[in-house]
């Protein structure tokens, strides 16, 4: 899997499916500069361990720029060039949700800044439509939101990938 990226790519699959190695497979066989926006943050000490696990097995090849809320600005400095990697826009959107920011402007903005970037961009998400119904109003708040961000981030992707089980399920386009 070797070439130019399309403009948008976006990676969905469950939690533990595989998706960020995917996605980070794709970057890398781009051969351009790679960026990395990180949107997790880290609330205790295992997600800090998970972090800095993450950042050392990509190695000093990728340049991170640590956004959990504001992706559009981290989109904004990306370069010509070079291929941008989004992980997560599902914490993303978390971050907004707890922040209690306005997610229909958030992902207005979100959309504009991935139409806008002059770099080639792969943003993983979650699919987490596939459960069963949340049992409180905040789960099944943050369980529409994604649902409608997902859709949304697909419809203007170039090309869309599940993944299940490490394995690659083209959706929308074709593989570079």
């Amino acid at each position: 899997m070797t070439g130019s990226l399309p403009h948008l790519t976006l990676v969905i699959g469950g939690a533990r499916s595989g998706k960020s190695t995917f996605a980070e497979g794709l970057v890398t066989a781009s051969r351009a500069p790679r960026r990395y926006i990180a949107t997790a943050e880290a609330w205790d000490d295992e997600m800090r361990d998970r972090i800095a696990r993450h950042r050392d097995d990509r190695g000093p090849a990728w340049t991170t720029i640590e956004a959990p809320l504001d992706l559009a600005g981290a989109l904004r400095s990306a370069r010509p060039g070079e291929a941008v990697l989004v992980d997560c826009a599902t914490l993303w959107l978390t971050n907004h949700l707890l922040a209690e920011h306005d997610l229909t402007a958030e992902t207005a903005g979100l959309i504009a800044a991935l139409a806008a970037c002059p770099a080639p961009v792969v943003i993983v998400t979650n699919e987490t439509g596939w459960g069963i119904v949340p049992e409180n109003a905040l789960a099944r708040r943050f369980r529409d939101a994604q649902g409608r961000l997902n859709q949304r981030l697909a419809a203007e992707a170039d090309l869309v990938v599940t993944v299940i089980a490490g394995l690659p399920l083209v959706l929308k386009g074709a593989l570079p």
